[in-house]
């Protein structure tokens, strides 16, 4: 399986790249693992916020394969515990599901093309996080949901 993760702008605190690099190394034992960077589009005087996210959104749906499975972050979507999200992502497994892009999108949200395309979401916490912070979180998660599918000593329950 191959699973991508489609950002917008650089992760800019070293301790939180730190952390990313280890969890995408310790993911690609178990799978084809990658992140996509968008640019970050700066938001100027001259430029409205949903002008903002519908430039993001066209990039962003431009870097994903029609194919793919999609799967926004964002603070409306489904929450799950730990073994919730290893299931799903074994369900995906199961189903022949050749690749999951995660997409977290800018400091604003998606646009509302985005959203008019039904994809799945995924809320990490009620809590609002830094979209650097939210991106070590998922990719924690990712791993974590590895390990809990193949039985390997890492999850503690």
């Amino acid at each position: 399986m191959k699973i991508t993760c489609i950002v917008i702008g650089k992760t800019d605190e070293k301790y939180v790249q730190t952390g990313i690099q280890k969890y995408a190394q310790r993911l690609s034992h178990f799978c084809t693992f990658s992140i996509v960077e968008i640019p970050d589009i700066a938001r100027s005087k001259k430029i409205s916020v949903d002008e903002q996210k519908k430039k993001e959104g066209e990039v962003i749906l431009q870097k994903i394969h029609p194919t793919a499975h999609v799967i926004l972050l964002d603070q409306q979507g489904t929450q799950y515990s730990s073994i919730e999200f290893a299931n799903k992502i074994e369900q995906f497994q199961n189903n022949a599901i050749k690749e999951i892009v995660f997409v977290i999108g800018g400091p604003y949200g998606f646009s509302n093309e985005i959203y008019s395309k039904k994809f799945q979401t995924l809320s990490c916490s009620k809590m609002t996080f830094s979209h650097q912070m939210i991106r070590l979180f998922l990719l924690e998660q990712l791993y974590r949901a590895q390990t809990i599918i193949k039985g390997l000593p890492y999850h503690h329950e």
